[in-house]
């Protein structure tokens, strides 16, 4: 059922890798077309330095009509595909393999931003346009493009769209998927379609653009995406809060929902052992570790109503959950400077953890009632199997996503866990569909979690997934290996 791919072989067309080299640059200009080591280098691997492949050439089209002239080319030799955007993934799904016989598709220059429509509440744009560029060009129509992740100044807009990007907004505003109303594609046989409608319903058949946001870059590469905005929140209120435990810490999200529903923008936590990472920067940090609790929580409202009545509201709130023993404490921010800092805090923990040395890191998703025993119970099974090892908890409490992370006790101890990787993934991924979870919740699957989908998917979804990969992508060119294998036997 799989889907097998014809290996590239230029000989078979009696052409030499310079003609193909040559027809890319015709088609796209001879400075886009890098071929040399050196300048191929910085695409070759990934942001975390975990995977690294090579490639034939890394060609930078400047618009899609030049994208699906390449796409065309490497069709005629079944030469393999790798789209990359801003190359920010946390699972290798932007990075070649070791065969050499694939390039690289860089979307950068596809980084137009060509429309905002402020009556229709959209903005479209390319797919190489930076997230925070895209953030910016909104905010100056006095809208708001809600997307926000630690790598927004360097993440593109197709690779959001690729991975189905969440971020720190999801509670309100959804992912990517629900961000996005059209699409363009250059599709596998190098064909454009142009679904750049900004339309909230459209029943005229199969949802294409859901098929492609979240594929990748393995069904066809995104160029273009009209997106929504919404009206800029006038007020913003942050607090972080003291919690005794993760199930205090689910109580007083339901609260919160109950009290601010419409309002409610993040609701974070984090763990004790996360904060005490990013102490030495912050001293709102230190704060709160003076008198430690296990857990701390980041809330954000955003409202059309006044700071005054929002701030009430909030501080109210929290008196209460006090008094209900929900809370032991908390802070909430007097100035946007401070509000900024209290962002800081939760954004630097990622790049903190690295201090510690190797880090096993897992992006998975439960259901919220389950958070609680989930934490516990699998930090208990982690901690009796591998004793010198801890665990570094921080995530998105309110749409379930925790960022649930090992790191080494010791200097000794932290160079034994990449030889422990596929067995803490055992551990802690059995936990996770123990609790009806997912193993991949917002960074994709890439080549970091191909073979175990296989073992967490059923057959008929793999079936079906294989059966869109060889419709869309009949001579398996696009990203091979990634999300599907290709040849899983």
């Amino acid at each position: 059922m799989e889907c097998r791919p014809q290996a590239f072989d230029a000989t078979k067309l009696d052409m030499p890798i310079q003609s193909v080299l040559s027809e890319f640059e015709s088609a796209i200009g001879k400075q886009y077309v890098l071929d040399k080591d050196e300048d191929k280098e910085p695409y070759l691997t990934d942001w975390g330095r975990r995977y690294r492949g090579k490639a034939l050439a890394v060609l930078k089209p400047g618009n899609t009509v030049e994208v699906a002239s390449l796409v065309k080319i490497c069709n005629a030799y079944r030469l393999s595909i790798v789209p990359q955007g801003g190359n920010t993934g946390l699972c290798g799904g932007a990075t070649p393999d070791n065969t050499g016989d694939s390039v690289i598709i860089l979307l950068h220059r596809l980084n137009q931003i060509s429309d905002v429509d402020i009556q229709n509440s959209t903005i479209t744009v390319g797919a190489g346009a930076i997230l925070k560029e895209v953030q910016d060009a909104a905010l100056e129509h006095g809208t708001l493009f809600p997307l926000s992740l630690a790598a927004e100044g360097s993440c593109t807009i197709g690779g959001n769209l690729a991975t189905n990007a969440g971020g720190v907004q999801v509670l309100r505003y959804g992912n990517m998927r629900d961000l996005t109303l059209g699409l363009e594609v250059v599709t596998a046989n190098g064909e454009i379609w142009n679904g750049l409608r900004g339309l909230r319903k459209d029943n005229t058949g199969y949802s294409l653009k859901d098929l492609f946001i979240g594929s990748e870059g393995t069904l066809g590469i995104i160029t273009a995406a009209t997106l929504k905005v919404f009206p800029l929140p006038t007020t913003k209120i942050t607090a972080l809060v003291k919690v005794n435990n993760v199930a205090s810490s689910i109580a007083l999200l339901q609260r919160v929902q109950k009290g601010c529903s419409a309002d409610l923008t993040a609701f974070e936590l984090i763990s004790n052992r996360a904060m005490e990472l990013v102490s030495k920067r912050f001293i709102l940090a230190q704060q709160l570790l003076a008198d430690p609790v296990d857990w701390i929580v980041l809330i954000e409202l955003s409202s059309m109503d006044t700071e005054d009545k929002i701030r009430f509201e909030i501080q109210n709130l929290l008196l209460d959950a006090m008094d209900s023993s929900l809370m032991v404490d908390g802070i909430v921010a007097e100035s946007i400077q401070q509000s900024k800092s209290m962002w800081e805090i939760r954004e630097t923990i990622p790049e903190a953890q690295l201090q510690l040395g190797n880090v096993i890191k897992h992006d998975i998703s439960l259901p919220i009632s389950e958070l609680a025993v989930f934490i516990d119970s699998t930090n208990l099974k982690l901690k009796e199997k591998w004793p010198d090892t801890e665990m570094i908890v921080f995530g998105h409490l309110g749409d379930g996503n925790l960022h649930y992370n090992l790191v080494g006790l010791s200097l000794e101890s932290s160079s034994l866990l990449p030889g422990r990787r596929n067995e803490i993934n055992q551990v802690v991924h059995d936990q996770v569909y123990l609790y009806q979870g997912s193993f991949s919740a917002e960074h994709g699957i890439g080549q970091a979690k191909v073979t175990e989908l296989l073992e967490r998917k059923s057959t008929t979804e793999m079936n079906l997934m294989h059966s869109i990969k060889r419709s869309l992508d009949p001579h398996c060119i696009m990203n091979p290996n990634k999300v599907v294998l290709q040849n899983p036997n």
